[in-house]
């Protein structure tokens, strides 16, 4: 993870992503998962770029089960944003840079 990607779990979420001034991008991710890490040099380097409109954070889906069933999340990699503490987009799979960048600017 690079110094403008977060990682939260269950109990920093709330403060985290839900109280945050700024839109958030929520990467679901796991270790075991392919295109996850395909995907998150992509979000290190979005973030480096969006990180005064944006807040990234990435949840790991298998320490923090609570979460993934509360957005449910099927698959990974998924990416939230979330706005006042509601989901306001949701991208699942894999994602190149000029992607991301749509899918974010899309919804800011």
């Amino acid at each position: 993870m690079s110094d403008n990607v977060l990682a939260v779990s269950d109990s920093s979420f709330e403060s985290e992503v839900l109280k945050s001034e700024k839109p958030v991008l929520v990467d679901f991710w796991a270790e075991w998962c392919g295109p996850c890490k395909a995907l998150s040099p992509v979000v290190d380097e979005v973030a480096a770029e969006y990180k005064d409109k944006v807040k990234f954070v990435k949840i790991n889906v298998d320490d923090n089960p609570d979460l993934s069933a509360k957005y449910g999340i099927r698959g990974i990699p998924t990416l939230l944003i979330l706005k006042g503490g509601e989901v306001d987009a949701t991208s699942v799979g894999g994602k190149t840079k000029s992607q991301l960048v749509a899918f974010i600017d899309s919804n800011l």
